[in-house]
């Protein structure tokens, strides 16, 4: 799933909010050195200056654009347009003084004083949010993985542009050159990691977020559709596009006029809300995780001494690898004698099970029919490494197994609970079913489908309907 590029103002709300907080800061400092009093409301003249320098301040970011290109800027630029940004707000003040004729009221002394602190709190503002940016954009785990498809005459320009004018998490760390068997060598100290022959399957392999089609073939047209499929988002420089890709959006990428098309499109808006809404559920969870582990652990230790936790590491988002946690349920041996009960499978395809599984020790049942075993899941979630909804996180070893067309179960986070666990899980013993609701889930996601889900969950639980 795509996160869609916002749009307008609404981009740089942090860099709003923080220049607004230095215009309040600059006002009070002002007022203080005028007036020696640390009450900005012992003139009510002043309560309306502080209510008129907001309004100001968003009618000059709707109308002037400051925050265009404000990560690109050198420190002179930066200056340049601050000093415009807080003179356009001071003489907005000196009009609506002079139309609403109550200049005498204001310190002229306050007026200039807030001028000058102002665009030095701001400037300085400006240059520890755009360093916090970019140091936040270079740490692996917020980083967008692209991996670039291009012709080798064409590879070396494209990375020279792109990396001078990429100020966003999505970073190269792949080539694909299709004209020749390259991999293993590096151009530009990026690595070839595929040809053509063997794209498709890399993709399926490995994490890989972002494809970038920097060439024009039928070929390349094909490929696309495979990738999205696959659940993966495509941009394609715009002399090359087709009009048949699924969910198309014109966007600027490392300098680059790209065509992007994926599985599915969510907005900054949509996904601080999930976030926000995994935060608060994650933080119910491990309350109520805490409560259960005091009557829990005991039970665990008394009828398979060992670890109360277990541990697996499965695979997230794009093919990432991530330890999730459980009540453990099994007996310590559960792993050496899962290979003994293969021939017991009850599901078609890549994903295990068996009624009444000899592993499981009798209060396993128990923690398992509640759901129970599930609540460590929340510290997952907390870590953001999981969702409350989403798609179920695959063993190592049935993702090694997949189909092409099976990773686009993995275009959106895991999800301690979602279509499958809904839809009666122990009814469904065909991984092709899991992988088709999972499927239905991304390509129809909304926050109201997510409530849904929550809720209907909670009534699955509390019915013990389709527990395993």
């Amino acid at each position: 799933m795509y996160k869609k590029t916002t749009k307008g103002w609404s981009k740089h709300l942090d860099f709003i909010l923080m220049d607004m907080l230095c215009f309040y800061l600059s006002f009070f400092i002002a007022n203080f050195i005028r007036h020696r009093t640390r009450n900005l409301f012992i003139n009510e003249f002043y309560i309306n200056f502080a209510i008129i320098l907001a309004a100001l301040h968003l009618i000059f970011v709707f109308f002037g654009e400051p925050y265009e290109g404000v990560l690109r800027r050198g420190y002179f630029e930066e200056l340049k347009h601050t000093i415009q940004h807080v003179t356009g707000v001071v003489v907005g003040m000196f009009v609506y003084m002079f139309l609403f004729k109550i200049t005498e009221e204001y310190s002229r002394i306050v007026v200039i004083a807030f001028w000058g602190l102002s665009i030095v709190c701001i400037y300085t503002e400006r240059l520890l949010m755009k360093k916090v940016i970019r140091h936040r954009a270079q740490k692996s785990k917020n980083q967008e993985y692209l991996l670039v498809v291009s012709k080798y005459e064409d590879v070396i320009a494209f990375i020279d542009k792109y990396e001078k004018n990429n100020y966003s998490n999505t970073v190269i760390k792949g080539l694909a050159i299709v004209d020749g068997n390259m991999a293993g060598q590096e151009i530009e100290k990026i690595p070839v990691v595929t040809d053509k022959d063997n794209l498709l399957e890399f993709v399926r392999t490995n994490v890989v977020d972002e494809v970038m089609m920097n060439l024009n073939t039928e070929w390349g047209n094909e490929i696309v559709n495979q990738l999205v499929n696959m659940g993966v988002t495509v941009h394609v420089n715009l002399n090359k596009i087709e009009t048949n890709y699924p969910n198309c959006m014109v966007e600027k990428l490392g300098g680059f006029n790209v065509l992007t098309t994926c599985i599915n499109v969510a907005t900054d808006r949509q996904l601080f809300l999930k976030r926000l809404m995994d935060l608060l559920g994650g933080i119910v969870g491990m309350i109520i995780c805490a409560i259960a582990f005091l009557f829990v652990a005991p039970v665990i230790m008394i009828q398979s001494p060992g670890p109360i936790l277990f541990k697996q590491e499965r695979v997230g988002k794009n093919g990432r690898k991530f330890k999730i946690y459980k009540f453990r349920s099994m007996y310590m041996d559960a792993e050496e004698r899962k290979k003994e009960l293969m021939s017991q499978n009850e599901m078609q395809g890549l994903m295990f099970k068996v009624q009444n599984d000899p592993r499981i020790f009798p209060f396993g049942h128990f923690i398992r029919n509640t759901s129970i075993d599930e609540l460590p899941q929340f510290w997952n979630v907390l870590k953001g490494e999981m969702s409350l909804v989403g798609t179920r996180p695959p063993t190592v070893d049935e993702f090694e197994k997949y189909a092409l067309y099976h990773k686009s179960r993995l275009a959106a986070k895991p999800g301690i609970t979602g279509m499958w666990q809904v839809s009666g899980r122990s009814d469904i013993t065909d991984f092709e079913e899991v992988v088709r609701l999972d499927n239905e889930y991304i390509r129809n996601w909304s926050l109201r489908m997510d409530i849904k889900i929550i809720l209907k969950t909670i009534k699955v639980v509390l019915k013990r309907e389709g527990s395993r």
